[in-house]
């Protein structure tokens, strides 16, 4: 009698393995975030094709589904693939060939980094990106006195961390052909008593950094690998990146084709011409892997180089209310003209005035609620009574919490008391339409995602700092940040149906994290380590 039970018994799982359904894939003993309507956990899914067939407790998968590949999450917490709805990746791939001027806390340390970078980049453009004045002791803009002497006969150019303010030497002012201040638009060449100080202040960078050589094809091509391999690491499956140039597009296609370039892109194209006139010509492109319906327009500057456009002056500058890049007149044409050929327009709005304007032109453009999701990129700073344009005409405002934890140090002194509360207002924002997509705006701040929901949730820096958060009034939950940077972050480029949660019929985009973010306690969220990071049910980074 035992042996026939025994016999049935295995006879019974054979048959049921054999009428298992075959996967790529399997992941089970896990504690898998699905981020679905519910914020439902499950143990295990299956991977068939690069999409999730099905989903349940591990005994559930195993029965039903059979694969050659079994990972085993060993508890551990599983999450849908990290988006980053604002970023500039191939950016941040060119700032991993130039030095690198983040963190330092006087000129001098700016100067010195360069001085030994140009050591081994001998010939051509110097060029560094990083630099904050905020940092440093006297909070003062630097000119280029110091880089005429170390660098008579080589162009230089040091961008401020934010891209909207710049230190050129003379030989690069030079080459620029700008040989005195002028009136610029949307713009300043700095002067003091007479002579260029070197300071660029938005529109002006651009005139200098038009003469840099462009990146020829293969350069362009490691950019890109490069900062695929950083983003990888960190968890990230796909990056909105904001504001390139249709020549991109095409040597993306190329490396999606060959499968170099593994990485999800939603590339935003910048506001010209030549992009209105490829994009309007070609139509939407959709791939598994590229997105290209939107551009990207830039209202106005920066808080830190008090560019930002202000609807009264700065509190510790009475004679500068910012200004906006472009008349009023060109934001309504470009406005009628992406929603006549309907695209999506996202634009850089930080001042409070400058996100009043756009969303008064989105406001009338759009005419009330719609399913267009046009972007406020950032919305830093925004004035009680226009909160509501954000709603009105379900206007997405596109945030990045860790500017909050980065400017707060600072930002009470641009804005003044009463105007900062209206700045960084993540969960009023969110309020508006009921979700919020999250980014960092990296290389402005750091790739790592874990940043981002630290900022969001417990607002305070690495070392603890303020005593009780800033502003927790604007803090998002867990289960909010979690969603800022999965399912809304894909909801904010149309792509909520096949991305941003593990759900059955979605692409197999995880990663394993080392602790559960939504359990951990907060001063141990910082040290949360990615352990391996899957795009289409393909292991793209493991932890050594």
């Amino acid at each position: 009698m035992k042996n026939l039970l025994a016999s049935l018994a295995i006879g019974s799982l054979l048959f049921s393995s054999c009428n298992a359904q075959k996967a790529d894939l399997i992941v089970y003993n896990g504690k898998i975030y699905t981020v679905n309507e519910k914020f439902d956990t499950a143990e295990a899914f299956a991977v068939k094709d690069g999409k999730i067939i099905g989903v349940g407790t591990s005994a559930e998968i195993k029965k039903q589904f059979s694969s050659s590949e079994e990972i085993d999450a060993g508890g551990k917490s599983v999450y849908p693939g990290f988006i980053d709805a604002h970023a500039h990746f191939f950016g941040y791939g060119q700032s991993l060939q130039t030095a690198d001027l983040r963190g330092t806390d006087s000129w001098e340390e700016v100067t010195q980094r360069l001085t030994e970078f140009a050591k081994t980049h001998p010939e051509g453009w110097l060029i560094g990106r990083g630099w904050d004045q905020n940092d440093w002791a006297n909070k003062q803009f630097p000119d280029k006195e110091q880089l005429d002497r170390l660098f008579p006969d080589r162009p230089v150019l040091l961008t401020r961390i934010d891209g909207h303010a710049a230190i050129a030497n003379q030989k690069a002012l030079t080459t620029a052909g700008i040989t005195k201040s002028y009136t610029l638009t949307g713009g300043e060449i700095v002067e003091n008593n007479g002579k260029l100080t070197g300071l660029l202040i938005d529109n002006a960078v651009d005139l200098v950094n038009s003469k840099i050589p462009p990146s020829t094809k293969s350069q362009a091509e490691k950019i890109l690998l490069d900062a695929q391999e950083k983003c990888f690491a960190a968890g990230l499956t796909t990056i909105d990146d904001c504001g390139v140039d249709a020549s991109l597009v095409g040597l993306v296609e190329k490396l999606h084709t060959s499968k170099s370039l593994k990485m999800r892109l939603y590339l935003m194209l910048s506001d010209s011409e030549p992009n209105y006139n490829y994009l309007f010509s070609r139509g939407a492109i959709k791939t598994d892997r590229l997105n290209v319906r939107a551009f990207k327009v830039y209202a106005d500057g920066a808080l830190g180089s008090r560019g930002a456009c202000l609807l009264h002056p700065y509190h510790d500058m009475p004679d500068k209310t910012g200004f906006m890049l472009s008349n009023p007149k060109h934001f309504e044409e470009v406005a009628e003209k992406i929603a006549k050929h309907n695209f999506q327009m996202c634009t850089h709005a930080i001042g409070d005035s400058a996100n009043r304007s756009i969303l008064k032109i989105y406001n009338k453009v759009l005419g009330g609620k719609n399913d267009k999701r046009w972007r406020i990129e950032h919305a830093q700073v925004v004035a009680p009574e226009d909160f509501g344009l954000f709603g009105s005409a379900n206007v997405v405002p596109s945030v990045q919490p860790t500017h909050a934890t980065s400017d707060m140090y600072w930002a009470g002194d641009r804005l003044g008391k009463e105007r900062l509360k209206g700045a960084y207002a993540y969960k009023q924002l969110m309020q508006q339409n009921g979700w919020l997509p999250l980014g960092t705006d990296f290389p402005v701040e750091d790739i790592n995602p874990i940043f981002t929901f630290y900022a969001a949730t417990v607002r305070k820096d690495a070392k603890n700092f303020p005593t009780g958060g800033f502003q927790m009034e604007n803090a998002l939950s867990r289960e909010e940040a979690l969603r800022g940077m999965t399912i809304w972050a894909a909801k904010a480029n149309f792509e909520e149906k096949e991305k941003g949660s593990l759900e059955k019929g979605k692409f197999a985009d995880f990663i394993i994290l080392d602790q559960d973010l939504m359990s951990t306690d907060p001063s141990k969220i910082l040290n949360t380590q990615v352990l391996k990071t899957y795009v289409n049910g393909e292991k793209v980074y493991e932890k050594k």
